[in-house]
């Protein structure tokens, strides 16, 4: 996915649900802080969002422009619609969002995870395509490893989830 094909998706996503601003959550809200993100953060076809002030939308965005809809067999990508739940992310998120908001999202706004935030959901998932994707970010430079461990402590998990999440940072570092 490109930059340009998300904004197009936060422009579709909002016209859908009547809502001017569209969260990003899933991989490609690395495009939000890194327009021109490594190729190898670019890999999905697919942005997971909800919109930011009519979360309950969500499935109204996932049935009109999700996986196998006419948009996706037109554009070749796609929107999947997700409950703001979906990740779990560290305390005070919403405050790093990345705004995206140019003439392609026709005065729509995208607030992308930060990168710090996105890898710590990525490795909380822990499915081997998310372990890859931190390995590829933090490879490429564009996130540091100190302020990682800082969000682990900010992020509420079970002790021994937290030791998962930290065994598995160790393992994409």
């Amino acid at each position: 996915m490109t930059r340009r094909q998300l904004e197009h998706l936060i422009r579709a996503a909002a016209e859908l649900a009547d809502d001017d601003e569209i969260v990003v959550i899933g991989s490609q809200s690395v495009l939000g802080q890194f327009p021109d993100a490594a190729a190898s953060l670019l890999v999905s076809m697919e942005a997971d969002l909800f919109p930011k002030n009519h979360p309950e939308r969500w499935d109204l965005v996932d049935g009109s422009i999700g996986e196998g809809s006419p948009f996706h067999q037109t554009f070749g990508y796609y929107a999947q619609g997700v409950g703001e739940e979906t990740a779990i992310l560290p305390k005070g998120w919403k405050a790093r969002l990345v705004a995206v908001r140019t003439p392609n999202t026709r005065g729509a706004t995208g607030w992308c995870l930060e990168i710090h935030d996105l890898l710590i959901a990525k490795l909380i998932a822990n499915r081997p395509k998310d372990l890859d994707f931190a390995r590829a970010a933090i490879k490429s430079g564009i996130a540091r490893e100190s302020v990682l461990y800082e969000r682990l402590a900010q992020t509420q998990l079970l002790p021994e989830r937290r030791a998962q999440v930290q065994a598995a940072l160790v393992g994409v570092i």
